[in-house]
């Protein structure tokens, strides 16, 4: 074998690096081109994700009643090796209409390797929770919401204790090969008019 054809590893390693760098420049402009889901295709899947949430988690239509405001996020996408981030986007909805569009996304370090996708319901149980997430310019899950995993093959209860937290956070609907579903991090953001 020639000399032209054994490249070093640290030649392989910058052309790769270098290959990465130029689709991540090629990709970047097309990114805020990428308009994100119409308010319509977002609300079909809002239905849907309420619907399998009705199905799966009991106590679900009681914590609905309840709520003063439930933002839906379904199909949310994380993913990591070594870095991850997820994303997802949904619809806040007040008196079962959807009044606001919202997107969720963080980013983490650390052993981590996998793609998930998951649908999460925060429910707002008090009008003063409610309103400082829609005050916000960048929500976080804060330390005083109650966070219940519901996994799709065992059923979760809500429980009269559970629904005096401000904000609940229901994860349902999870597929994938990454374990856990963690919150930590996550901003929720409200996406620009549609």
């Amino acid at each position: 074998m020639t000399r032209a054809h054994r490249a070093d590893p640290a030649r392989r390693r910058l052309l790769g690096a270098g290959l990465a760098a130029a689709a991540l420049a090629l990709a970047a402009p097309l990114a805020p081109a990428r308009a994100a889901d119409a308010a319509d295709v977002i609300d079909l899947r809002v239905d849907h994700s309420i619907q399998d949430l009705m199905n799966s988690v009991d106590g679900a239509r009681e914590l609905m009643s309840r709520a003063k405001g439930v933002l839906v996020m379904p199909s949310i996408t994380k993913a990591g090796l070594l870095v991850g981030g997820m994303y997802g986007e949904g619809a806040l909805r007040i008196g079962g209409q959807s009044v606001g569009y919202y997107s969720v996304g963080a980013a983490s370090l650390g052993l981590q390797a996998g793609v998930q996708k998951f649908d999460q319901a925060l429910f707002f149980m008090t009008t003063a929770a409610l309103e400082n997430f829609r005050r916000s310019s960048g929500w976080e899950l804060a330390a005083d919401a109650e966070v219940t995993a519901m996994n799709n093959n065992l059923a979760g209860t809500v429980t009269s204790r559970t629904t005096q937290h401000p904000v609940i956070a229901v994860i349902y609907g999870q597929e994938g090969l990454m374990a856990g579903v963690s919150l930590e991090g996550a901003k929720y953001t409200q996406l620009k008019e549609r």
